[in-house]
C-alpha cells in the first residue's frame, strides 16, 4: 500500500498522541500506587498506641498550676485507662481522659516534701480497658524553681560585740546562711592594720589572732583600744553582704616578760644577800678576833693583880715586894689593851646592820612571791621588791662590800644561822 506524502505529517500526530496518552496512563498508576502505599503505612503507624503531644520535660515555679491534657492516636479515648507511677506529691492525673494537673503549693517546699531544683522523673502510661495487651509507657521530667530570691548572709559564731585583753586568742567560724545563690569569694579589711592573723576564703573558715602586749597605747583612752572586722561575701552575681565584728581589746600585763623581770629582780637581791652574807663572816671575825684579844688582857690583868695581893701576904720580904709591884702591871695592861686592841664598836654595828639587811631582804623575797603563773600583783611585787632592794643599797652604801672568796653559799648559809652567831647578835632585853 502506497500513500501519498500528504498523509505523512498526519501519521506523525497520530503516533505522537499515542505515545502521549501511554505516558500519561504510566505516570498516573505509578502515583496511585505511592498513594496507595503511604495511605498503607499510615495506617500501620497508626496501629501502635501512642501519647502523641507528651512533653518529655516540664518546668514550673512555686504557686503555678499546671493543666496538661494528654491526647493518645485513638478516637474513642474513653476506652482507654491512665495511670502515673513515681509521681511527685501532688501530681494528679484523670484516669479516664488523661487531665494532668499540679498545683505547686508553697507549703509542698516548705515542709520539706518537696526540693527547688531537683528533676522528678515520672512514668506515666496508658492501657485499652478492653484489650490488656493494647498499652504503652512512657516518662517525663518535671522540676520546680523559685521565682523568690532568699539572699545569702555571712553569719560569724560570735556576737556583734567582744571583749578580750592583749595576749588572748581570737577564734570563730565565719558561717554563712546560704540562700539563692551562695557566696564564691570572701573579702576581709579592718579599721587598723593587723599581723598574723587567719584569712578567711570560704564559708565555715576560722577566723584567729592573738593582740599583742603593744597593740594598746599609752595614748589610748581608758586604756583600751577598739577594732573592727569586717568580712564581705559576694556571689556570682557580685551581690554582697557584710557582717562585722566589734573587738574592744584592753590593756593587759605581759605576763612573760613580766615573770622574767620578777625573777631578775629575785636573782639580784639573792647575790647582793651572799655579798652581804660574806661581808657580816668578815665584820663577825672582826669582831671576834678583837674581843678575844681584849679578853686574853683582861684575864692577864686580873691574874696579876689577884697575884699580887696573894703575894703581899707573903713572910718573905722578896715575894712581898714582888707582890706589891704585880697589881700596878695589870694596871699597866689596860692602855696596852686598848692600843693593841681597841673595841670594834663601829665594826659591830655593821655587821648587826648588814645582818638586819639579810633578814629583811629574806623575808621580802618570801612575802613576795608570786601566786600560781598569773599573779595579778606580779608588778607591784617586783616594784616592791625593787624598791626594798634599793633602800637597803642605800642603807650600807658605805660598807664595803667583800666578794665571796673560798665560801659558797651552803657555808654561808651555815655560819650565818649557826646558834653562836644568832645568840650573839639577837635582841636583848
Amino acid at each position: 500500500m502506497k500513500l501519498h506524502k500528504r498523509w505523512f505529517p498526519v501519521m506523525a500526530l497520530i503516533c505522537i498522541a499515542f505515545t502521549s496518552r501511554s505516558q500519561e496512563r504510566v505516570i498516573d498508576t505509578l502515583s496511585v500506587t505511592s498513594i496507595t502505599s503511604m495511605s498503607s503505612m499510615a495506617s500501620l503507624e497508626d496501629s501502635v498506641l501512642r501519647i502523641t503531644n507528651l512533653n518529655p520535660y516540664m518546668t514550673l515555679h512555686v504557686d503555678s498550676t499546671l493543666n496538661y491534657n494528654l491526647e493518645i492516636n485513638r478516637p474513642d479515648s474513653v476506652k482507654y485507662f491512665w495511670y502515673l507511677r513515681n509521681s511527685p506529691i501532688g501530681l494528679k492525673l484523670n484516669k479516664d481522659d488523661g487531665q494532668l494537673t499540679f498545683k505547686a503549693d508553697k507549703s509542698f517546699f516548705l515542709s520539706g516534701k518537696l526540693r527547688y531544683d531537683q528533676p522528678y522523673n515520672v512514668r506515666v502510661g496508658v492501657q485499652n480497658l478492653v484489650n490488656p495487651t493494647e498499652r504503652f509507657d512512657s516518662s517525663f521530667t518535671i522540676l520546680f524553681y523559685n521565682t523568690e530570691i532568699i539572699p545569702s548572709r555571712v553569719k560569724p559564731s560570735v556576737s556583734s560585740i567582744l571583749y578580750v585583753e592583749e595576749g588572748d586568742t581570737i577564734n570563730f567560724k565565719v558561717q554563712c546562711e546560704n540562700g539563692s545563690f551562695p557566696f564564691e569569694n570572701f573579702t576581709f579589711f579592718s579599721n587598723t592594720p593587723l599581723k598574723n592573723f587567719s584569712i578567711v576564703k570560704h564559708c565555715d573558715d576560722d577566723f584567729t589572732w592573738i593582740p599583742p602586749f603593744d597593740f594598746v597605747k599609752e595614748s589610748d583612752s581608758a586604756r583600751v583600744k577598739i577594732l573592727m572586722l569586717n568580712f564581705v561575701g559576694s556571689n556570682k552575681f557580685m551581690v554582697k553582704d557584710t557582717a562585722q565584728v566589734k573587738i574592744i581589746v584592753k590593756d593587759a600585763l605581759n605576763y612573760p616578760l613580766a615573770v622574767q623581770e620578777y625573777n631578775l629582780v629575785v636573782h639580784n637581791i639573792n647575790t647582793y644577800i651572799l655579798q652581804l652574807k660574806y661581808t657580816f663572816v668578815q665584820l663577825d671575825k672582826s669582831v671576834k678576833k678583837t674581843k678575844n684579844t681584849r679578853t686574853t688582857f683582861d684575864i692577864t690583868s686580873s691574874t696579876t693583880a689577884l697575884t699580887g695581893s696573894i703575894l703581899t701576904t707573903s713572910n718573905n720580904e722578896a715575894t712581898k715586894k714582888t707582890g706589891q709591884i704585880l697589881p700596878s702591871i695589870g694596871v699597866s695592861l689596860v692602855p696596852i689593851k686598848e692600843a693593841v686592841a681597841p673595841q670594834k664598836v663601829y665594826d659591830q654595828n655593821q655587821a648587826s646592820l648588814v645582818r638586819t639587811s639579810i633578814k629583811r631582804l629574806d623575808y621580802m623575797v618570801r612575802d613576795n612571791s608570786l601566786l600560781g603563773e598569773k599573779d595579778n600583783e606580779i608588778s607591784k611585787k617586783t616594784t616592791k621588791l625593787r624598791e626594798d632592794l634599793k633602800q637597803v643599797q642605800i642603807q650600807l652604801i658605805d660598807i664595803p662590800l667583800e666578794l665571796v672568796n673560798g665560801m659558797n653559799e651552803q657555808e654561808l648559809n651555815e655560819y650565818f644561822n649557826s646558834p653562836k652567831v644568832n645568840k650573839k647578835y639577837r635582841t636583848k632585853k
